[in-house]
């Protein structure tokens, strides 16, 4: 059930979609490709199915060499962003659908369709009609249905995308405990950077068709390889010549203290449990520093307070050179 991408190349008249893009996925493995609106991600996940064709390169899922066999003979899974219900049947009808044109015995249909309605916490709705779902729920239906035919890859596009903020956390948090359950090897395109970090095992971010790092989310928060992954998976300010996480960046009131900068608050915002505190270091130079309510009430930080500013010691804080160059 593992996936092997080597040296994908796809074109699209003159536009790079994919340029010798390789990336390996083991067996049972929920990867995440990660990227920019037209980064390429999309069209990685199409080729792997097969709904697209590449122009360079292969893919093997199984250890099979899969590039040019027909979806239906890769055993994958597939769920798009909008669900292509069947309007007219049932849920029940819907789950059931793959196993119905594949022949399967209708008492065996029935066990298994019950099984995953259960699994996606749909029995109750069974007999209604996807117009009588919420989107959280049809999008569940439409992942009780790709598994039913018990494929081997499962691949998700944007499959929480339409979806208000509520229901997206609620089913990222649903999709990762029914993954630790079923264990199909599961890749998923997102450019939410939240999601990515939460739900997945090791995570592909991709960029103008390029991969630009590929590992777990703690290993790509704290250790980015580059000023773009840096950039993409969270939320960055300037000390200096270096690039730093405003939860890195420590605010101090002693002016004899050792300092990266110093400045004068500018600015006091409180964002949900955080407190973001800009700070003017020059004319043309503005860095933001996240802290606790505690924090902020115990220094008695106000807009005009002169601070010192000192980046996190090397170790425990994620830290580029904002002039380095990156291959």
């Amino acid at each position: 059930m593992s996936i092997e991408v080597v040296e994908i190349g796809k074109r699209f008249g003159d536009f790079v979609a994919l340029d010798d893009v390789s990336v390996s996925i083991p067996t049972g493995q929920l990867t995440a490709l990660l990227g920019p609106s037209g980064g390429g991600k999309s069209t990685l996940l199409r080729i792997i199915a097969g709904l697209e064709s590449a122009d360079s390169g292969r893919v093997e899922i199984e250890g099979v060499d899969a590039t040019r066999l027909p979806p239906q003979k890769r055993n994958v899974g597939f769920v798009f962003q909008h669900y292509a219900a069947f309007k007219h049947l049932s849920v029940r009808r819907n789950v059931a659908f793959g196993l119905e044109i594949r022949k399967r015995p209708k008492a065996e249909i029935r066990a298994k369709v019950d099984e995953l309605l259960a699994l996606v916490h749909l029995e109750q709705f069974a007999d209604r009609l996807p117009s009588q779902l919420s989107g959280g729920q049809r999008q569940r239906m439409a992942l009780a249905r790709a598994l039913a035919v018990e494929p081997t890859v499962l691949l998700l596009d944007e499959p929480f995308g339409a979806l208000d903020a509520k229901v997206r956390k609620e089913l990222r948090d649903w999709l990762r405990r029914l993954h630790d359950e079923v264990h199909v090897t599961t890749v998923f395109v997102t450019h939410d950077q939240e999601e990515a970090l939460e739900v997945s095992d090791k995570i592909v971010v991709i960029n103008e068709g390029r991969v630009e790092q590929i590992g777990t989310p703690d290993e790509l928060y704290d250790k980015p390889a580059n000023d773009f992954v840096m950039r993409f998976l969270g939320p960055v300010t300037q000390v200096g010549d270096h690039l730093v996480r405003p939860h890195d960046v420590q605010i101090d009131l002693d002016p004899a203290a050792p300092a990266d900068a110093t400045g004068v608050v500018s600015r006091i915002s409180r964002i949900g449990f955080e407190i973001r505190v800009d700070v003017t270091v020059s004319d043309a130079e503005v860095v933001t520093v996240t802290i606790t309510r505690n924090d902020l009430l115990a220094l008695g930080l106000e807009t005009g307070t002169r601070v010192g500013l000192r980046i996190a010691p090397v170790g425990t804080a994620t830290l580029l050179d904002s002039k380095a160059s990156y291959a």
